[in-house]
């Protein structure tokens, strides 16, 4: 998709099997900027990339394989980076073993790899090996496993390897065996990887369209995939009645617009030329059957005003309540209050009609349909339609207002107007932690984007917080959880206060103490919670 908009609004064809290997798309890969990236979005590929610094495509390959719970229950991603950042010699459990572990540093994470451990150690046939791969699958049997470890304790045996190295090494196959990938699907995974990365380091315009269209998907809600969007440089536009179409497009960037947001840490591609419209789909409350009305009507020409776009599209009251709210009807000279207001009057003369009807049909005269149709009024012309004047919206409100009718804001974040606050007790922004020591006690406040409490973990929950600045993995051990559970697993806002911890480019706030952020604003995204 993302291909497509770069064809269609830039005139470059994509041809993502030869495009180049860059430098540029590697910095920000080692970086962890990957909102949105293929397969490393998550937090545990976030926290590993900056440890491997991947600088070829083979990097990669690893990368995609080592965060599996396969490895990881084997005990395979710590040795596997301390080797490969020279903090401790490649080894192997057994001289046999080094020909098919070479290449990643004596630790097995390929599947292919496991198969051909047993073919090395225990002399199996490459069908056995097979059905051991098998055996230690998905459906595995408890009788199975039996008879194929006993096959492969005798083979080890009988190459002279036995006890604690035997007994590692079937540790080691039976840990991964489960969910270690092929190593033809890490390769697979890794070029879609590099793509994606490449596209949002030279498009990013067209990267969180093709996102935003491609909803619900991922690690991310739409507000930070928006907020992402900004900081590489992307200008978002609200939604609007004239210029939006069901999906998220792209439009000319103005001018007066001016450089959107900050670069996150140094490098990306030069600010995009097209600015991010929000499609119609995003508006709470808006049916299919209304969105395709809406495209119909448009090509008959341009709504002129909101009771004309109400009129042609039939639109619920509901539904232009939920575009007034988000600014749609802006486009007519309205704000959103004003737009509000003809909205509510709209819904009062439907309410009064309807009853005038109701009393036609009661009476079955000509009086009753006199009440339904007035000689004094043209059709469609809505008494009360044009509001009084009203104060428009506080910069706090709007953001409120975008949050409940579209769960974005394209220009604010809503910890921004509880900084002042948040300062006066210390509360600092991610953005800052960036210059802060390791080991230093900070309170950190932001919005929730998810959760996750990984099986591998031992009990320790992860939770993402994201500020006007950024994001930040907080980690919280069994018992830090066991304590502030309550809060932290319901509000959508929280202040932590904690250690931070800086490990060769990764940040994380291990929690100490953990409150709800009362956050004046409503319509906070909810949080995608994940195991």
């Amino acid at each position: 998709m993302a291909v497509d908009l770069v064809r269609e609004h830039e005139g470059v064809e994509i041809d993502l099997a030869t495009i180049p290997q860059e430098d540029e798309v590697y910095d920000l890969l080692c970086a962890a900027d990957t909102i949105g990236v293929f397969q490393v979005e998550s937090r545990a590929q976030m926290a590993t990339l900056p440890r491997l610094q991947p600088r070829t495509f083979y990097d990669l390959v690893v990368e995609v394989a080592l965060i599996r719970p396969g490895p990881i229950q084997g005990g395979s991603v710590h040795p596997y980076l301390r080797r490969r950042m020279g903090e401790e010699p490649v080894t192997y459990l057994h001289p046999l073993l080094e020909p098919c572990l070479a290449k990643t540093l004596g630790v097995p994470l390929f599947q292919e790899q496991l198969m051909q451990m047993a073919i090395d150690v225990a002399g199996f046939t490459a069908g056995e090996a097979d059905q051991l791969r098998q055996a230690m699958g998905s459906k595995r049997s408890k009788q199975r496993m039996e008879r194929m470890r006993e096959r492969l304790m005798s083979g080890m045996a009988e190459r002279g390897i036995t006890g604690e190295i035997a007994d590692e090494i079937a540790k080691k196959l039976e840990a991964f065996a489960n969910f270690g990938f092929p190593e033809s699907h890490s390769v697979s995974f890794a070029y879609i990887v590099y793509s994606s990365a490449w596209i949002k380091y030279h498009h990013p315009a067209e990267f969180a369209c093709a996102l935003l269209n491609s909803q619900p998907m991922g690690f991310y809600s739409p507000h930070t995939i928006v907020r992402d969007a900004r900081r590489h440089g992307v200008e978002t536009l609200g939604v609007c009645i004239k210029e939006s179409r069901r999906d998220c497009t792209l439009e000319p960037r103005s001018v007066e617009s001016g450089p959107q947001g900050f670069p996150m840490r140094g490098w990306h591609a030069d600010p995009s030329v097209h600015a991010l419209r929000l499609g119609l789909r995003y508006v709470r409350g808006l049916p299919s059957a209304l969105l395709d009305r809406i495209d119909a009507e448009r090509e008959q020409g341009p709504f002129i005003d909101i009771e004309d776009f109400a009129r042609r599209t039939d639109a619920p009251v509901d539904a232009l309540e939920s575009l007034a709210t988000a600014g749609a009807f802006s486009i007519f000279g309205h704000d959103r209050r004003e737009a509000l207001w003809s909205a509510g009057a709209l819904r009062s003369s439907r309410s009064g009609l309807s009853r005038s009807k109701q009393a036609g049909k009661g009476a079955g005269t000509g009086a009753g349909k006199g009440a339904v149709v007035r000689s004094d009024r043209l059709p469609g012309l809505v008494p009360g339609m044009e509001a009084p004047t009203l104060p428009g919206m506080e910069p706090e409100e709007v953001v409120a207002a975008d949050l409940w009718a579209t769960g974005i804001s394209p220009d604010h974040h809503p910890t921004e107007f509880s900084r002042a606050d948040l300062v006066k007790r210390g509360v600092v922004t991610t953005g800052s932690l960036r210059d802060t020591p390791h080991g230093t006690v900070v309170e950190v406040a932001g919005l929730v984007t998810h959760r996750q409490q990984p099986e591998t973990a031992g009990g320790v929950v992860f939770i993402n917080l994201e500020d006007e600045d950024g994001l930040l993995n907080v980690i919280c051990t069994a018992a830090v959880w066991a304590r502030y559970k309550r809060v932290a697993s319901r509000s959508p806002a929280l202040c932590v206060r904690g250690v931070l911890e800086r490990r060769r480019g990764v940040t994380n706030l291990l929690a100490q103490r953990i409150e709800a952020l009362p956050i004046s604003i409503t319509g906070a995204q909810r949080s995608r919670d994940f195991r």
